[in-house]
């Protein structure tokens, strides 16, 4: 596999090094929030800051290439350098085995803390991973493995807005389903589910992982004896279910992908915990990317991290409530035993997870209190901020907030 580089492109199809552009993210990221603080502003890195609107994510598009920079998801340009148009089929089902395996590894990937509220709503792809291959890659990989042998010619269509002054796009078959996690992209797959505070490292790490491992079983079993045709047929067999082209919010299509059996893991902390599983400490070790003292060691410090954020917010929100709306609260008469209650009810989980030892157990307290005892709270907030009259409010509203030029006099 030396000779097989990850690559990550952006929406111009520029493609580098992974390596190279993760570093490049990261200073972008770096000189975002120092720009920022000199004009009196700050960058939020947080993938859902409000509560109904659309949360900030990344697109991972991710390739792989040879080191003379053939493209292996590019099917035009692979058959043509490789003289063999049976190569690209192969590949793909590589990447549908590689999805379906370990589709758990990929959701760990994307775990930080705001993508709990972010996944699944307001244009981000929901928990469940599936890939999405578009109707004309997935006609032709259905037709392949009950034994046509045609090549894949992806059809290319133009849209005209019928106005002179906007030319006619080309748009490719594999046009990309905005509410899939893992669209092929004609040339790339994307990545849609990463949070925008991430250091994409581990994401571009699972991804070239999992493939590297769907190729080697490929490979050793074409060595063993079996055609890659067969293989690949076999393969895409067993992990078809994985492929899903259709309306990923569809409350009707989640619970069918669920009950087909694709991963679907809804909270952060139990995607974490992916890391220490046998079957991918075994993928780890046996491609010499970690260990299993690694895998145990980075599981801890996600674990750790998603529970100091958790005790961040929840401090946070206890500082707001007493310091803000139960005097503002107070001040136009309205009952606040309620706001009270809700303190002590925060402080006493925090407690409760202070005095946990297990960390797993920790995390799911501190999950509990993030997902469930705090949403439940935010609705007695909103109900204190709409009986309290806006002269008397002193946190800032939605309205401060996001439209900040309209309710400041500059």
């Amino acid at each position: 596999m030396s000779k097989y580089l990850p690559y990550l492109c952006h929406q111009y199809f520029f493609f580098l090094q992974v390596t190279t552009q993760i570093d490049q993210n990261l200073v972008v990221m770096q000189i975002m929030e120092e720009i920022a603080i000199k004009h009196g502003l700050s960058v939020l890195l947080q993938e859902k800051p409000f509560q109904g609107v659309n949360g900030s994510g990344k697109h991972n598009n991710w390739s792989l290439g040879t080191e003379d920079g053939t493209n292996l998801f590019n099917v035009g340009q692979l058959a043509e350098r490789s003289g063999n148009p049976d190569i690209f089929p192969i590949i793909i089902a590589a990447v549908v085995k590689a999805v379906d395996v370990y589709g758990d590894l990929m959701r760990l990937s994307i775990a930080t803390p705001g993508n709990d509220f972010r996944l699944g709503a307001c244009e981000a792809p929901p928990a469940i991973i599936s890939v999405y291959l578009g109707t004309d890659l997935t006609n032709y990989l259905d037709a392949y493995r009950h034994g046509n042998n045609e090549s894949y010619n992806p059809i290319v269509k133009t849209v005209s807005f019928g106005a002179s002054a906007v030319p006619p796009i080309t748009v490719p078959s594999e046009d990309r389903n905005r509410t899939s996690p893992f669209p092929f992209g004609g040339h790339r797959f994307e990545f849609r589910a990463v949070g925008s505070s991430q250091n994409v490292s581990l994401v571009n790490t699972v991804l070239s992982s999992i493939s590297a491992k769907a190729f080697k079983d490929f490979a050793d079993l074409i060595e063993a004896g079996k055609s890659p045709r067969e293989v690949a047929k076999d393969a895409l067999n067993k992990h078809w279910k994985v492929i899903f082209n259709g309306n990923g919010y569809d409350p009707a299509n989640q619970a069918m992908l669920t009950e087909n059996g694709l991963w679907r893991i809804d909270s952060g902390v139990e995607a974490i915990t992916a890391y220490t599983k046998p079957k991918n400490v075994q993928l780890f070790e046996e491609l010499g990317v970690l260990t299993s003292e690694e895998c145990s060691a980075r599981q801890t410090v996600l674990l750790n991290h998603y529970i100091g954020t958790v005790e961040i917010e929840a401090l946070s929100m206890v500082e707001m409530i007493n310091g803000h709306i139960i005097p503002s609260v107070k001040a136009a008469g309205v009952d606040f035993k309620e706001l009270v209650d809700a303190v002590a009810t925060i402080r006493s989980d925090l407690t409760a997870i202070h005095h946990t030892v297990d960390l797993v157990e920790k995390a799911n307290k501190a999950r509990t209190l993030r997902l469930e005892t705090m949403i439940a709270i935010r609705s007695v907030t909103d109900a204190a901020e709409d009986a309290v009259p806006a002269n008397l409010w002193t946190l800032p509203t939605y309205k401060d907030l996001l439209f900040l030029d309209q309710t400041t006099l500059l």
